[in-house]
């Protein structure tokens, strides 16, 4: 049984996968070469293909630059207020929201900038935030 058993697993795992597998890792460094990530360890090598998992929020938060807002200005103080009270799977959403992914680059949020901009319409009060997920910038109404 136990032959059969690990014949079998065998088999599952890694003889009925060979194929693809092979297709995939031959289309893989046809388009990223060993010797570019071969420095990598697998943790680090997902990270920079898939994007940071996890957030620093207020790192975020200071790495933001404003257009005809400033820091200080209420609406800009109210968001932050009501982004900080957001739970994690909606700040993701955000996320998705302001630049169509739920994860940042595998830099992580250092060198991640976005904008937050006033579409500078006559009614405010008529229109709802929007994004440039192009120019990661937000558009958030007075």
């Amino acid at each position: 049984r136990k032959e059969y058993l690990d014949l079998y697993v065998n088999y599952k795992f890694n003889k009925s996968v060979q194929k693809p597998f092979e297709d995939f890792m031959q289309g893989f460094l046809r388009g990223c070469p060993a010797r570019s990530w071969k420095m990598f360890s697998p943790e680090e090598l997902q990270v920079l293909l898939q994007g940071q998992p996890t957030f620093d929020w207020h790192l975020l938060e200071k790495n933001v630059k404003y257009a005809q807002y400033t820091k200080s200005d209420q609406t800009i103080r109210n968001f932050w207020t009501v982004f900080h009270d957001l739970p994690e799977e909606k700040k993701k959403m955000f996320l998705v929201f302001l630049s169509g992914s739920d994860r940042i680059s595998g830099y992580g949020l250092e060198p991640f900038r976005f904008c937050i901009a006033d579409p500078q319409i006559e009614n405010p009060d008529e229109s709802s935030p929007y994004a440039s997920t192009c120019l990661l910038t937000l558009f958030l109404p007075r």
